[in-house]
């Protein structure tokens, strides 16, 4: 905090912004709107989950616990917990999962996490088939 307001005051920011630096971790009262501004924006960003850095151990093993429940379905090539854990995509092997199959799958992974994770909020479970064929033309 006292850096950036050292910066910001070689640079001859406004008081407001001085202001903004020093009262949003409440080392100072703010006295304008854009000081409780950007307490409100500091509050809000660090409620996301993984955005301190004590978090972030738990953080990271609750996405890989997620990948590693999609991973332990046959014919799952790999899996991306995304959107801090809100997401899963998971990416098939086409000659293992057909496409009615990868539908149960998106299904039969989301059902596995419900009984065995505790998370906030939905999840979503996307499965993901691709085959691809090409030719050159000469």
């Amino acid at each position: 905090v006292q850096l950036g307001y050292d910066i910001a005051k070689r640079y001859n920011e406004p008081s407001q912004v001085l202001n903004a630096i020093v009262s949003h971790h409440e080392d100072e009262e703010p006295n304008c709107i854009e000081s409780l501004l950007v307490k409100a924006a500091d509050t809000l960003s660090a409620a996301r989950p993984g955005a301190r850095r004590e978090m972030v151990q738990s953080y990271i093993k609750r996405l890989e616990a997620l990948e590693k429940i999609a991973e332990s379905f046959k014919g799952v090539e790999k899996c991306y917990a995304i959107q801090a854990g809100r997401e899963i995509r998971v990416a098939v092997l086409p000659d293992q999962i057909s496409d009615s199959q990868a539908s149960f799958l998106a299904r039969d992974i989301a059902k596995r996490i419900e009984s065995e994770r505790t998370y906030p909020g939905e999840i979503l479970v996307t499965v993901i088939r691709e085959t691809r064929h090409t030719a050159t033309a000469r």
